[in-house]
């Protein structure tokens, strides 16, 4: 008990002294994922919205494909984009393999599929009635999209913070993909699954406590706008 304890406290110690080995850790992370999920989001949710408002051939094979993408697990888009990007591989030229320009690019693909699926539900929930009283009462097509995005935020909002959980928490594809290199592509939970395996259990609490406090923040933050928005409603 006394051991865990010490380590428990070493590894609270290593978060709040700014210990710089740790934040370079940490700022990897929110870097390589938050450009990840930028880039992900308007494409993603522009496909949910045609998804959900347009008819067209293949659409509900469409959906199953994105539906089917949900349960891919990180270590496999790690090896597709690995074969991908080696050296023998069809995009080798590009020499991304071992970088965090490699790592976005297999977090963009982890995070598609969630961003498009339940941006899709969350359109789903919308009454059709406001695309189609919104331009017929003269609106462009833009106003009348934002108009049902404003109507779906709550289920969009939901949607963003998933891919977010999601893909700064994956250890598969950044192990594969980025290499583990310290102060580059070292990130959270590859640093975590490394120190773990050497016995270092203290660098690894701290970084897992990190995720712990970052999927309380973008809870608390998802009901403060239902909250919020239940208010104004």
């Amino acid at each position: 008990m006394g051991d865990s304890t010490s380590i428990t406290r070493d590894a609270i110690y290593l978060l709040f002294s700014g210990d710089a080995e740790l934040w370079a850790i940490i700022g990897v992370s929110f870097q390589v994922s938050t450009t990840a999920i930028l880039i992900s989001i308007p494409p993603a949710i522009a496909i949910a919205f045609l998804l959900a408002y347009t008819d067209f051939p293949g659409r509900r094979l469409t959906i199953s494909v994105f539906n089917t993408l949900l349960a891919v697990p990180a270590v496999v888009i790690g090896l597709t984009f690995y074969l991908l990007l080696s050296r023998q591989g069809p995009l080798g030229d590009w020499r991304l393999l071992f970088t965090q320009s490699a790592m976005v690019m297999g977090q963009i693909a982890l995070s598609f599929p969630i961003l498009v699926a339940m941006g899709h539900a969350a359109f789903q929930a919308v009454d059709k009635r406001a695309w189609e009283t919104a331009r017929t009462l003269g609106a462009s097509p833009s106003f009348a999209f934002y108009t049902v995005m404003r109507e779906a935020r709550f289920g969009l909002l939901a949607a963003m913070f998933a891919g977010y959980g999601r893909i700064i928490a994956e250890v598969g594809a950044s192990m594969m993909l980025g290499g583990n290199i310290l102060h580059y592509t070292r990130n959270i939970p590859t640093a975590i699954a490394l120190e773990t395996s050497k016995g270092e259990f203290s660098q690894g609490i701290a970084l897992g406590l990190v995720l712990i406090i970052l999927a309380l923040v973008l809870n608390m933050s998802l009901q403060y706008f239902q909250g919020k928005g239940q208010v104004s409603s």
